[in-house]
């Protein structure tokens, strides 16, 4: 019988949808290379993070890898500090994730949380270096990098009094709920007021510097030459930075390779959360061009490298971007379209490409992002674990399939990669390591 030595973890971003009338865009999809998986396979469901969590991607990722994260998630704010190169003084900095958005200055009125997705890259840096180094109360300061369009990582420090990541997010879509933020449900779009979670000095703190930082970005950006610029060719302003997701202590994870008993494990990482999560995972990183939108353009490149990762290591993990957007849109079409060029130009190409025989591959989502919704969920979301070795035929992969095939559905996505391994191990298929 062959014997697996390699596992691959492919993560299609959002995939995953709730049925309506007895149909998701990955059971409509045409997708013959997942048809090719689902011949020899098994598969069932499991929840991310938990049930009735409707988590992000990087909160579902930390989970999928098999960390769990009331353990080892410290907030997004440090991974994404950490994805680009940037560490925190444990007690006397907090990290955020930002994006920079249009506000209406007199109303604090968000207009649009991304800048309607139009700010450059270059754009950004430059509005961000005129924010970097901004001094404040208490000591304070503030470090302010641009990532990707509109994205962005804010530091804000002090060099004497303690400061707390226990406050509330300064973007009115996401509530923070203990480490996590979820996706507020018909949000009033205020700019609000920097809310302390605990009684604690140290949380007020962080939230003084937030509401100065907040005031004064305001100031300086509405005047920048960018954004006067912008204004002239009909664009948005960027003129204000959404903190959340504060964290306040680095993630100290152990290294992925010894929990699954592996020598190497890899991440194809394109945006700084994955990056930050791959470096506190101690993976080996095969970093690609940040997504253009175009997957016609973009997957050839992620193919390579996946190819490349998983010839060289044992473990694999792959993000694919893609079906989440158009399920944020609420296009049935348009998810399924997505789903099909991954399929396209990734899943059939890939197969063809690397030796199945000794490689076993997991196929899954981080959340469901259903387009009837048009935001993350908690549903569970299907899983299939295929091999040319695995004695079990599913047909297809999507919802409607694993929920009548369901092998098990497991409550916590840290759970899976365990499960997987124990299941080949008892298949006799897992060569140790």
């Amino acid at each position: 019988m062959p014997s697996v030595n390699k596992l691959v973890l492919l993560i299609l971003d959002g995939a995953a949808d709730r049925p309506v009338d007895g149909k998701t865009p990955l059971s409509e999809a045409k997708t013959p290379g997942l048809d090719t998986l689902a011949k020899n396979a098994v598969c069932g469901f499991h929840y991310p993070v938990e049930p009735g969590i409707a988590p992000e991607s990087d909160l579902a990722t930390i989970s999928l890898l098999g960390y769990d994260p009331e353990k080892y998630y410290t907030g997004r704010g440090p991974l994404e500090a950490l994805g680009i190169g940037l560490s925190i003084r444990e007690g006397y900095e907090v990290a955020f994730r930002a994006n920079f958005a249009t506000i209406d200055p007199k109303t604090r009125r968000v207009i649009d949380r991304r800048v309607g997705r139009s700010l450059s890259s270059e754009e950004a840096k430059a509005l961000a270096a005129s924010l970097d180094g901004m001094r404040l109360s208490l000591d304070g300061y503030a470090v302010v990098r641009a990532t990707i369009g509109h994205r962005a990582v804010v530091i804000l420090g002090s060099e004497t009094y303690r400061l707390s990541a226990e406050v509330q997010n300064i973007d009115p879509a996401y509530v923070r709920k203990g480490k996590v933020s979820v996706a507020v449900q018909n949000p009033d779009m205020v700019l609000p007021r920097c809310k302390p979670l605990s009684d604690i000095p140290e949380a007020y703190n962080t939230c003084k510097l937030v509401d100065e930082f907040i005031e004064k970005t305001i100031e300086i950006l509405e005047k920048h030459e960018v954004n006067k610029m912008r204004e002239q060719r009909g664009l948005l302003k960027a003129n204000v930075l959404l903190l959340r997701d504060a964290g306040d202590k680095m993630p100290k994870m152990p290294p992925l390779s010894s929990i699954l008993g592996v020598k190497s494990a890899a991440a194809i990482a394109e945006m700084p959360v994955e990056i930050g999560i791959a470096r506190a995972a101690a993976m080996n990183i095969y970093t690609v061009e940040p997504p253009s939108g175009n997957l016609e353009k973009d997957l050839p490149n992620r193919l390579e490298k996946a190819i490349e990762a998983i010839r060289e290591n044992d473990f694999t993990y792959i993000h694919l971007k893609g079906p989440d957007e158009p399920g944020h849109d609420g296009s049935f079409d348009k998810k399924k379209r997505a789903i099909e060029l991954i399929d396209e130009y990734f899943v059939q190409p890939l197969l063809d490409s690397i030796n199945l025989e000794e490689t076993a591959i997991i196929v899954t989502s981080d959340h469901a992002t259903p387009w009837s919704l048009k935001s993350h969920s908690g549903d569970p979301v299907p899983w299939m674990l295929s091999n040319p070795a695995i004695e079990g035929e599913i047909g297809r992969f999507n919802e409607i399939v694993c929920d009548s095939k369901a092998l098990v559905k497991l409550e916590h996505g840290w759970e899976l990669l365990p499960w997987v391994k124990n299941y080949l191990v008892k298949k006799g298929l897992w060569i140790s390591q």
